[in-house]
């Protein structure tokens, strides 16, 4: 099984993929902008080759080079875990005819407006939604959305570029701030608890399924310095809480005619139990959510990702084991180094056999920007058969562990 891998070192979890997939067998030959030497040493250990281009915006020219580089030996899967990549790896797989999502299916769930366009199409809930690409036109969205209304760039990833507007005078604030973004979206605010769905899929099945809940929502995060986010992972995802949107994502996946890969889903979930459709990307979740997903079922999805998209199956026991919160935490105080971990010998000692994990900002380091690094200044994962008992010690790191900067 030759895989092309693109991307192999950046961004952080790139390198487990690969990792994943040399040790279900694959051959693994990475494309990316990095020097060899300068790729991590996981990656490192786990490719049987590796090509650096000039610029991964090339996508002629890489597609070429590829073709070049790989002469006299066959390609079985062309992958890629880095949405802004997503393009060329479709690409890639047209020109060597392999399984994945295709380049209109890539543009699908790329571009937010067809997105939401594809699954309203299948009679599931979107919110209210219209594209724009001038000030006119995103006026007239905004009358038939109404307030509160989100804009964000089309073909965005995360929380970037991405506004909540109350009322006229801040939507006209959130259009200065995205004027040179080409495309928006502008869409219903729905009021609710913000989850997500997540698969492994092959071959059109689901061999994998995760609910994670966001508290709070990732705009409240994107604006607010002081929050500790907590993505908790829920043990039963048929429970009443999370089941409208493990129903919505079926029908979502079915809509958008996912076949391999993991997927990962935004959803909202109304005060009156009803799931609203946010968003959906043919790849693995960031923010170290595989990560916590992997300590709520003691499996390795890296390598079970591997698995299900070269041979169709996830040969791991998938049965959930506990529910799992991973709190991110940013340093707090006015200096840029950080000083202390106030609070957390006292936590280890209440918690400890159920912290799955602590990984923080060594005292000593650079505190880090937290508008740029989602994870902030380092995380700690918690878990525990019983929800309760899980949701009272997430908090507890929460309001009990400063990571103190001075």
């Amino acid at each position: 099984m030759n895989v092309v891998y693109l991307s192999p070192g950046f961004p952080a979890e790139m390198p487990l993929f690969v990792r994943g997939l040399a040790e279900v067998g694959a051959k693994v030959f990475g494309v990316g902008d990095q020097p060899a030497a300068a790729l991590p040493i996981e990656a490192r250990q786990a490719l049987s080759d590796y090509l650096q281009v000039r610029s991964l915006s090339d996508e002629d020219g890489i597609v070429a080079e590829v073709r070049r580089w790989l002469r006299g030996r066959s390609v079985d899967r062309v992958e890629c875990s880095w949405e802004r990549l997503m393009y060329l790896a479709a690409r890639l797989r047209a020109e060597f005819g392999v399984p994945g999502m295709n380049v209109e299916q890539t543009a699908v769930v790329r571009d937010k407006e067809r997105m939401k366009e594809a699954v309203e199409r299948a009679g599931l809930r979107v919110p209210r939604h219209g594209r724009a690409r001038t000030r006119h036109e995103a006026w007239a969205v905004a009358e038939h959305v109404g307030y509160p209304a989100i804009i964000k760039p089309i073909d965005g990833a995360g929380s970037q570029n991405t506004f909540r507007c109350n009322d006229a005078a801040e939507f006209e604030a959130a259009l200065q701030k995205t004027r040179e973004v080409v495309e928006v979206s502008v869409e219903e605010y729905i009021e609710g608890e913000e989850l997500t769905y997540d698969t492994v899929c092959a071959g059109g099945r689901i061999l994998f399924e995760n609910v994670s809940w966001y508290r709070p929502k990732p705009m409240i995060l994107a604006q607010n310095a002081w929050i500790s986010m907590q993505n908790i992972v829920l043990k039963d995802i048929h429970a009443d809480f999370p089941r409208p949107g493990v129903e919505l994502g079926h029908g979502v996946l079915k809509a958008l005619g996912f076949e391999y890969g993991f997927t990962h889903m935004e959803w909202f979930r109304t005060a009156s139990g009803e799931a609203v459709f946010g968003e959906i990307g043919g790849r693995p979740p960031g923010a170290r959510l595989v990560h916590a997903m992997n300590y709520a079922y003691d499996i390795d999805l890296f390598r079970g990702w591997a698995e299900a998209v070269c041979y169709g199956k996830l040969s791991q026991d998938t049965s959930p084991k506990y529910n799992a919160s991973m709190i991110f935490k940013r340093a707090q105080g006015p200096g840029s180094v950080v000083r202390e971990h106030r609070g957390l010998r006292e936590l280890l000692a209440r918690y400890g056999e159920h912290i799955a994990t602590i990984e923080l900002t060594p005292i000593g380091e650079p505190k880090r920007d937290w508008r740029k690094v989602v994870v902030g200044d380092g995380w700690v994962v918690v878990r525990h058969p019983d929800l309760q008992l899980t949701l009272q010690m997430s908090e507890a790191f929460v309001q009990d562990l400063t990571v103190v900067a001075g």
